[in-house]
């Protein structure tokens, strides 16, 4: 049983808003920004429903427990084996379905708010009994692999069970990782006081963090926002209160990413996995060879992407050097004022109605039903992300919207995770889910639709300029900083294997690869060497990046099919999402024509960001 987590972009560039006088002024500019709704899963976190449910899901497990422990391998081989299974993972689902309700409202109401008390603790406590109760359900699935392929196969026949075939052949891809029930057991309870322990002290530090910027004490948010200020010193104060309240707190920081290296260190040796990313590979369903090629694609592009494209907005700012700090500054000719959040609503639902009236359909109940969470509070979650939930309710999107390009954006991003959630949830609580990177794909390409159309409308050379500069700067965001990501994570994982490493070489890791990345035309200064300390996904879902850049790589070429495509296209597309987990990324991919095996693969969706920078060169 899996409690789902949040597909988030947080530790992609921040595009936040300040807090206090300045949200107020932020809000009256963007209009009133949603609150979501969180009833349609409790009504609080009083509510005797989950008092209730919490209840249930103890029973059922137990109950679930006793039917069937010790017993799967004799009820299979039976002369009705294949119904008897199907009725038992049919039950399975049920209760996973009822564990990711409770524990998706525990997370997003945690998400909301992350420093009240009384919300920690219901989401501490919740999380706890979710561990505690599924502890009666480790067997199935090591059981469950422990059976004979021929058997299983021959069970499979029956079409109440040949319904889950997807799920019990991925199931299977795990056999060989899987430990001795016990030990399964072990692992599973001293995650609460293990790694789970640790990504929660992880985000109180951040959320309790303050850096001083003009002589207030701003939160995380607002800072990282400053960062894409107009006002050159504003960027310059925010930078350096990033590096002081960072260079203050490094030691925890660099306690805890030491030890959930090693936690993480400890169950791959268990388990058997032979590379520091092969337990991501292998959850993401995808060959460590394609990743690898991946990454090789992307570092040998860095000097004809981002190393070409900051040299470039340089010049745009009469410098032959950009500070770290002004890396993603507002371009001196981008246009100015904020974009109200019913202007936003219409220009991702027009672009995805242009594509398709079912997508947008689907996007649109996001805003009429309260399913979003736009506003920036204090102790809010940062970054932004869509929640799937669970397949008996809907997803919910949180981001934190101050009315910039890139907030639309965002926006746009979400949406394309949101409506994908949607879509695969008639697949049932165990085969909805995704692997990252075609999730990430879903939501790339919500982005590039709206890209697309806006850049369509816009007939101002300038601004048309400022647009295609945005862009390229989210995909270089995307893809080349996520695999500049990836390499340091590699770097932090395979050297903590020879014993803790101190937050001033992991800075000298860090600064490495953001050299590496960056290129010549960014100028590194002092204080950046912790920058590393922000980043979510470091913590929360080791090797997730690369899913960023798979999926940006492969909406490219994903794109490239539909500006060529006969009629079909989007109903092709909408499948696609819509199989969830039933299907591997190669066989859904198919359709399209388009192989990620292929060692062009990669290189084709890389040259679309060139073209984009070539055609930037020429605008001058």
């Amino acid at each position: 049983m899996s409690v789902k987590s949040a597909t988030s972009r947080a530790g992609k560039t921040s595009r936040k808003s300040a807090t206090g006088s300045k949200a107020a002024a932020a809000k009256s500019k963007t209009g009133k920004l949603p609150e979501w709704n969180l009833a349609d899963l409790y009504s609080g976190i009083g509510a005797a429903e989950i008092a209730r449910d919490l209840q249930t899901m103890d029973a059922e497990c137990i109950t679930f427990e006793t039917d069937y422990k010790g017993k799967l391998a004799e009820g299979v081989a039976r002369d009705d084996g294949g119904l008897w299974l199907a009725e038992a993972v049919k039950r399975y689902e049920a209760i996973d379905d009822l564990a990711g309700r409770l524990g998706s409202y525990a997370g997003l109401v945690h998400a909301g708010d992350s420093v009240d008390p009384a919300i920690s603790k219901f989401y501490g406590d919740v999380s706890e009994r979710l561990t505690a109760a599924s502890v009666h359900l480790l067997f199935f699935a090591l059981e469950l692999n422990r059976i004979d392929d021929a058997v299983i196969e021959r069970a499979m026949q029956t079409p109440e069970l040949a319904h889950y075939r997807p799920w019990i052949e991925d199931l299977r891809k795990d056999k060989p990782y899987q430990l001795e029930d016990r030990v399964e057991q072990l692992f599973h309870e001293k995650s609460q006081s293990g790694y789970a322990a640790w990504n929660r002290l992880f985000d109180q530090t951040i959320s309790g963090l303050r850096f001083k910027v003009g002589g207030k004490e701003l939160a995380i948010e607002p800072t990282l926002s400053l960062l894409q200020d107009r006002a050159p010193e504003k960027r310059k104060a925010a930078g350096q209160a990033l590096a002081k309240t960072f260079k203050d707190n490094e030691r925890t920081f660099a306690l805890v990413t030491n030890t959930l290296a090693k936690d993480k260190e400890i169950s791959d040796r268990w388990r058997g996995f032979k590379d520091v990313a092969d337990s991501r590979h292998l959850n993401n369903r995808v060959e460590r060879e394609v990743v690898d090629a991946l990454v090789g694609s992307v570092r040998a592009a860095y000097p004809r992407l981002s190393h070409r494209y900051y040299k470039l907005k340089a010049g745009w700012f009469k410098k032959k050097k950009l500070a770290h700090w002004d890396r993603n500054a507002p371009l001196p000719f981008a246009a100015t004022g904020t974009i109200a959040w019913p202007e936003a609503q219409k220009m991702v639902l027009t672009a995805y109605r242009g594509f398709s009236a079912e997508m947008a359909a689907i996007a649109e109940r996001f805003f009429t039903d309260r399913w979003i969470d736009a506003p920036v509070r204090p102790g809010k979650a940062p970054g932004a992300f869509s929640h799937p939930t669970t397949p008996s309710a809907h997803p919910y999107v949180l981001m934190n919207y101050q009315g910039k390009p890139r907030d639309v954006m965002t926006l746009a991003h979400e949406l394309g995770h949101g409506v994908h959630q949607v879509l695969a949830a008639k697949n049932g609580a165990l085969m909805a889910p995704t692997p990252l990177t075609l999730a990430e794909t879903a939501s790339v390409f919500g982005e590039m639709l709206t890209f697309k159309r806006l850049l369509s409308q816009t007939k101002n050379a300038r601004q048309r300029q400022a647009l295609l500069a945005g862009k390229v700067e989210d995909m270089i965001n995307t893809v080349v900083r996520q695999i500049a990501f990836y390499s340091f994570e590699r770097a932090v994982h395979t050297e903590r294997k020879n014993g803790e490493l101190t937050a001033e070489r992991i800075g000298q890791i860090w600064l490495s690869v953001q050299g590496e990345s960056l290129g010549p035309a960014i100028d590194i200064r002092p204080g950046y060497e912790n920058f590393w300390m922000y980043i979510p996904h470091f913590i929360h879902s080791p090797f997730y990046v690369y899913a960023y850049a798979f999926g940006d790589c492969l909406v490219n070429s994903l794109y490239a099919v539909y500006e060529n495509a006969s009629e079909g296209f989007a109903e092709r597309y909408l499948a696609m999402l819509a199989a969830g987990g039933t299907k591997h990324y190669s066989e859904l991919l198919k359709p399209f024509g388009l192989d990620a095996k292929n060692p062009q693969f990669w290189d084709g969706g890389l040259s679309v960001i060139a073209g984009m920078i070539d055609e930037l060169e020429e605008m001058g």
